[in-house]
């Protein structure tokens, strides 16, 4: 018998309102990589099938696997926690071990607070992974596997990091098709996520991005990247992609050549990605819409340009304007991403960069509150400070306030970010524009507006 590995994607807290449409693309590279050499891989998407922690107990004991791998997020932290316990409980002899960002930053602490994991898996864990399935197939140690964090002798020990992969085109694609594809259908169809690159070239204060995969912009070659697409297009029927990298564009030239690959193939696709302000260009940009770019979501992160050094965020007011000026003007649909109650946030900033967004016009916005993740220099620092108020990470969901901010109470923030939303939705030039673009009719502008609506009018009346 193959040694059997179960992976597994913990639930989201209750309450938290995360609704992910895409097939984790970390879960589906470590699946990918285990099938190709010759183990046997199954996962447990809590967030895609609704599950108890009875459920889960009961499929992983049907499945007795011989490791479960979960992913964590800071959100699903203490999900993860649970489910290895619950792994543990039914499977003792079986090794648990949880990876992603969160742990990453949190390993010796994570295996303090859960005696029932085993491995902690920091960084990138394809190549970690299947080392240590290697050594659990084989029966031998694993406790000097590079990247991992774990108990030896009775005492956590933590090994050296491993080197980042070098070259992405030696992957596998990832293993989609051990996911329920018609559980994640979003408006009657499934998007597929694809990474082009890791690593990021920018520091920002807030992103545990870098920290996790480096500063440095590793890419995959735009062949390997539309042989992606083209080979999800003919076997899933696949016509809706979401470029899932930090940001797409830091190399202007291969973001191009891989819209000149899509055009060439006669790929008839529709595709979104996310980028900085500062990194594209009109031409980039009319090829990109060419090739069927359909959106591109920016950081705008604040309108105050205080804020914006603070976050150490690089860009300016003026190359924001620039940016979206440029995406309207080939055609492309544009989103906003917007952070309030950054350390150093006033109710002045906060508004500036309210008023600076209905002046940028996006098509949608994302309204966050500043969250500190564990890795990042914003989490450093407000710990540092003792402003740390709330260390229950079922709360780290971007829209709740977790430090102190010496100039804006929680309920101040909570207050602005929902008068920002209902200014933005309900204001009569966005109605206008959605008209004029044929989008007023569509699904999610109606269903996003009369959210706003509703919560507006409950406010009006008192209401929580």
């Amino acid at each position: 018998m193959p040694l059997h590995v179960t992976l597994v994607n913990p639930p989201y807290p209750a309450g938290s309102h995360q609704h992910p449409p895409f097939t984790p693309l970390g879960l589906g590279y470590l699946a990918a990589v285990l099938e190709k050499n010759g183990y046997k891989v199954d996962v447990i998407d809590c967030q895609v099938i609704k599950m108890s922690y009875e459920e889960i107990k009961s499929e992983i004991y049907k499945r007795q696997p011989n490791i479960v791998g979960i992913t964590s997020t800071t959100l699903t932290y203490k999900s993860a926690l649970r489910i290895a316990q619950v792994a543990k409980e039914i499977c003792p002899n079986c090794v648990t071990v949880i990876g992603g960002s969160h742990v990453t930053f949190w390993d010796d602490k994570a295996l303090q607070e859960c005696p029932s994991l085993d491995v902690v898996v920091r960084k990138e864990g394809e190549i970690t992974m299947l080392e240590l399935a290697h050594r659990v197939a084989a029966g031998k140690s694993y406790s000097d596997i590079l990247g991992i964090t774990c108990r030896k002798n009775g005492e956590i020990s933590k090994t050296p990091d491993r080197p980042y992969l070098e070259n992405l085109d030696e992957l596998p694609f990832p293993a989609h098709h051990l996911w329920p594809l018609d559980r994640l259908l979003k408006h009657g169809k499934v998007i597929f996520p694809v990474m082009t690159s890791r690593g990021c070239v920018c520091w920002c204060d807030f992103c545990t991005a870098v920290r996790m995969f480096g500063r440095r912009y590793r890419m995959r070659s735009p062949k390997n990247v539309v042989d992606e697409i083209e080979f999800l297009n003919k076997v899933y029927g696949a016509r809706q992609f979401t470029f899932y990298d930090d940001a797409f564009t830091v190399d202007q030239k291969r973001a191009a050549e891989i819209c000149r690959e899509i055009t060439s193939r006669k790929l008839k696709i529709e595709w979104d990605c996310e980028t900085r302000v500062d990194m594209v260009t009109k031409e980039l940009l009319r090829t990109m819409k060419e090739s069927g770019c359909i959106a591109v979501w920016f950081g705008v992160e604040s309108g105050s340009p205080k804020v914006l050094d603070a976050m150490q965020k690089g860009t300016s007011p003026a190359q924001i304007l620039k940016a979206f000026k440029m995406a309207k003007e080939v055609g492309l649909m544009t989103v906003a991403g917007v952070i309030l109650g950054f350390p150093g946030e006033t109710k002045e900033t906060a508004w500036e960069t309210i008023k600076f967004v209905e002046r940028v016009s996006p098509d949608d916005v994302g309204y966050y509150i500043a969250t500190p993740y564990p890795g990042t220099p914003l989490y450093e620092s407000v710990k540092e400070k003792g402003l740390l108020k709330i260390t229950d990470f079922d709360k780290y969901d971007t829209a709740t306030l977790v430090f102190e901010n010496p100039n804006l109470s929680p309920q101040e923030l909570r207050d602005i970010r929902e008068q920002a939303f209902q200014r933005f939705y309900l204001r009569p030039a966005y109605f206008l524009s959605m008209i004029g673009k044929g989008r007023f009719w569509s699904f999610s502008i109606i269903r996003t507006i009369f959210a706003h609506l509703r919560r507006a009018v409950k406010l009006k009346m008192g209401l929580k």
